[in-house]
């Protein structure tokens, strides 16, 4: 994507005219929609108060996706009642298949046994909570599974 296009798909997000974005930054109309496709740039102090007034970083105004913002919506709105109610599994096993397979082939209890002595240790030497616990660890398996394919790809 582009900026103009960043800058257009930011402002329709955040439910707003060209006119209602221009008067709220003191520019015309026609700056916005020169700034949207791409004939003009804005300055470094007009890209901030874009990004204010969006309720974006200049970062992310830079490298907005439309689409990566409303699934953060979505999780920003989730309740605690509601994430509890969903079947993860289920829902992950449609893109990930061996999600809904694995339970037939492999030995959880053992896993499941290293993964609570893992889960005691963070909790006793960080005094984090279960749930904090469990997050760090699934965070750290993430990044152990990305270096991974990063040296594997290097071969």
């Amino acid at each position: 994507m582009n900026l103009g296009n960043n800058l257009y798909q930011a402002r329709k997000k955040k439910g707003l005219s060209q006119e209602d974005a221009a008067e709220k930054l003191g520019v015309s109309r026609q700056t916005i929609s020169k700034w949207e496709t791409d004939e003009t740039l804005p300055d470094i102090r007009q890209a901030k108060q874009l990004s204010m007034l969006y309720g974006l970083s200049l970062d992310e105004l830079i490298s907005f996706d439309v689409e990566m913002q409303e699934i953060q919506d979505v999780i920003d709105r989730m309740s605690d009642e509601v994430t509890e109610k969903i079947d993860w599994t289920k829902a992950w096993s449609k893109k990930y298949p061996i999600l809904a397979s694995y339970q037939k082939e492999v030995d959880i209890s053992y896993y499941a046994e290293e993964l609570c002595r893992l889960l005691i240790r963070m909790e006793k030497e960080y005094g984090y909570n279960e749930l904090d616990s469990m997050l760090v660890l699934k965070d750290i398996l993430a990044r152990v599974w990305k270096n991974r394919g990063k040296k594997n790809s290097g071969k």
